[in-house]
């Protein structure tokens, strides 16, 4: 077990689009959803994602920020991120994430009422690929 980089998971990342976010309930509960990152791959230990101020997930990230998001890719490689969820209502930094292919969700782009960026920080990464795992945390 060789434990990785930052950076080397981020470049085993790279190509990775979707992830399970899984939250706490309100009853306790885990839940779980597939999440786009809609190509914002440039991993430094943040993930962003975009939902509806509406949304379960929005109320599961406002009553416990602990959250967990599940990765696989290509030559059976599995990513576990432990971290902690923020939601971010800044028009600004909504902007740096937005890609136009969004537009099938949130029609009305960023002027869409109730749309809301999650951003997930990492605390904790595992990995598995193969015979090659290990542990990472993010400072």
């Amino acid at each position: 077990m060789a434990d990785k980089t930052l950076k080397e998971i981020a470049t085993k990342m790279a190509k990775l689009d979707i992830a399970l976010l899984t939250t706490h309930t309100s009853r306790g509960q885990l839940s779980s959803r597939p999440m786009s990152n809609n190509g914002d791959v440039e991993y430094d230990g943040n993930s962003y994602y975009f939902t509806f101020e509406e949304s379960r997930t929005v109320k599961d990230i406002t009553e416990n920020q602990h959250v967990n998001l599940g990765l696989s890719g290509p030559k059976g490689l599995y990513i576990s991120i432990v971290g902690n969820a923020h939601l971010i209502r800044q028009r600004a930094t909504m902007q740096q994430h937005w890609v136009p292919d969004l537009e099938k969700w949130f029609k009305d782009g960023l002027d869409t009422p109730g749309v809301v960026l999650v951003r997930v920080e990492a605390k904790r990464i595992k990995y598995w690929q193969g015979e090659d795992e290990g542990e990472l945390t993010v400072q």
